[in-house]
């Protein structure tokens, strides 16, 4: 069975979070889940043994965050903002936009560091150039008006203010 090879876009941060989690699993969690099963057998009967059988999903769900988060690593491409064009959205660039209504009012301006789907945390403002935004905002530059339509159907019209 072979796997594709998907590029996984991670920032010099996200590169490292990666590897950070991918250390704490093999070094610490590992070990935690093995000292659960260790005891959860020393009770015996593995028939009727919840403990047993919780600490065996565990080890199955970290099993599989290792592979996924070795795989993540190997076909990380590293983007770096230092050689980004300034001029026109990219991944990696950090974006301010501003929401327009059609009253003519203008919202807030909220700014976004567009990153990979894999780094992406909408709570830190990084957002997936995958998203309904996010794709909409590459290629733009200032001035530039995105529309995005919401799960429910409305679309919202941004203007990109900043590129940095």
């Amino acid at each position: 069975m072979s796997q594709t090879k998907k590029e996984v876009l991670l920032t010099e941060e996200g590169l490292e979070k990666v590897k950070q989690e991918l250390e704490h699993l093999k070094t610490h969690k590992r070990h935690e889940v093995a000292q659960r099963l260790k005891d959860a057998i020393a009770q015996g009967d593995l028939s009727e043994n919840s403990e047993y059988d919780a600490a065996k999903e565990e080890q199955a769900f970290i099993e599989s965050r290792i592979i996924h988060l070795e795989n993540m690593i190997r076909n990380a491409k590293i983007i770096s903002s230092e050689h980004l064009d300034k001029d026109v959205v990219n991944v990696g660039s950090t974006v301010t936009i501003r929401e327009l209504f059609e009253d003519g009012e203008e919202g807030d301006e909220e700014t976004y560091t567009i990153v990979g789907s894999a780094e992406s945390n909408p709570s830190e403002f990084k957002i997936s150039n995958e998203s309904p935004i996010g794709a909409e905002l590459i290629g733009k530059r200032v001035g530039d008006l995105i529309h995005v339509t919401t799960p429910d159907g409305v679309v919202i019209k941004f203007k990109v203010t900043k590129i940095e």
